[in-house]
């Protein structure tokens, strides 16, 4: 009896390790071939999409680092969609575009919003393309404090500070700022507008005095944007790839590399598919300068 049962217990073995050594196999297929679930053949343009507030740089960093490393990445495109964020991670976007731009040309496509922080990205590229209605521009710096005081005494709530500076319970929502406050605030707001403008005039090549000009937070659409020197060239998507492949000397069609969602080990790739990733808790209030510009978009 239990010689007939070696046979079976044999090709079940055999079978989950074929089982196992296909599913290996496919796995790794999956993560040479990227989201697309395809290979992509002949030429490529590296695409990055910058999506909503700037708040956290660093994905756009690794992977503006991978495709300018990546020597079968001959461009580099920016999908912008962006109203802008925090002035820090703005910055750093903006360094390490001007870094690449050394290595490989890159256009910034700009979508239906690329204002303040995100035209400050955009601003680093070799070229820029903005459909006519694109909202941009906005150069401009924004701080807000919320401020619930009175609403504090009618609750009959008192809150009592101990500080090591006259300033360092500057922003506090239980209290208004005071009129030296608001002047040093001011000071700082200004010196970051001047870092706005400067880095908009190299990027752009533009002098300073033209930057400023409209510097005052004004958002601007793609046609006026490009009648002012912001824009190179009004058109879509296709238009900006049309643009990276001229620029990078490429004939014909070409593939577009999106970046793969995210690095994973094997038992991640395994189970992709039944697991959902959990979100990221939402980052802690407090006082930040933004690049940033919310407005009401036009219909049409």
């Amino acid at each position: 009896m239990a010689q007939k049962r070696r046979p079976l217990l044999t090709a079940f073995i055999i079978l989950i390790l074929v089982g196992v050594f296909l599913g290996t196999l496919s796995i790794i297929a999956l993560k040479f071939m990227g989201p697309s679930k395809k290979i992509a053949f002949g030429e490529k343009i590296g695409v990055i999409p910058i999506e909503g507030p700037i708040v956290n740089p660093e994905p756009v960093l690794d992977q503006l680092i991978r495709f300018r490393k990546d020597r079968s990445i001959k461009a580099i495109i920016l999908r912008i969609n962006s109203p802008g964020g925090g002035v820090g991670p703005s910055q750093e976007v903006y360094k390490e575009v001007r870094k690449t731009t050394k290595h490989k040309k890159v256009v910034a496509s700009l979508g239906g919003v690329a204002a303040s922080g995100g035209y400050y990205i955009a601003s680093a590229a070799d070229r820029i393309v903005a459909n006519p209605g694109t909202l941009t521009g906005s150069i401009g710096v924004i701080m807000q404090f919320v401020g619930f005081q009175e609403l504090l005494k009618k609750l009959g709530i008192n809150m009592e500070v101990v500080k090591s500076g006259e300033f360092k319970d500057i922003g506090s929502p239980h209290r208004s700022l005071t009129k030296k406050e608001k002047e040093l605030l001011q000071e700082l707001i200004s010196d970051i507008q001047d870092q706005f403008v400067k880095a908009v005039a190299q990027g752009r090549k533009l002098p300073e005095e033209q930057v400023r000009k409209i510097a005052d937070g004004r958002i601007l659409s793609g046609a006026q944007a490009k009648e002012l020197g912001l824009v190179d060239e009004l058109g879509n998507f296709r238009d900006a790839v049309e643009l990276a492949k001229q620029m990078a000397g490429l004939k014909g069609e070409v593939s577009l590399v999106y970046p793969k969602a995210r690095e994973a080990g094997f038992w991640d790739l395994l189970f992709e598919s039944m697991i959902q990733a959990l979100l990221r808790a939402v980052k802690n209030s407090g006082v930040e300068f933004q690049f940033m510009h919310l407005p009401s978009p036009p219909r049409i």
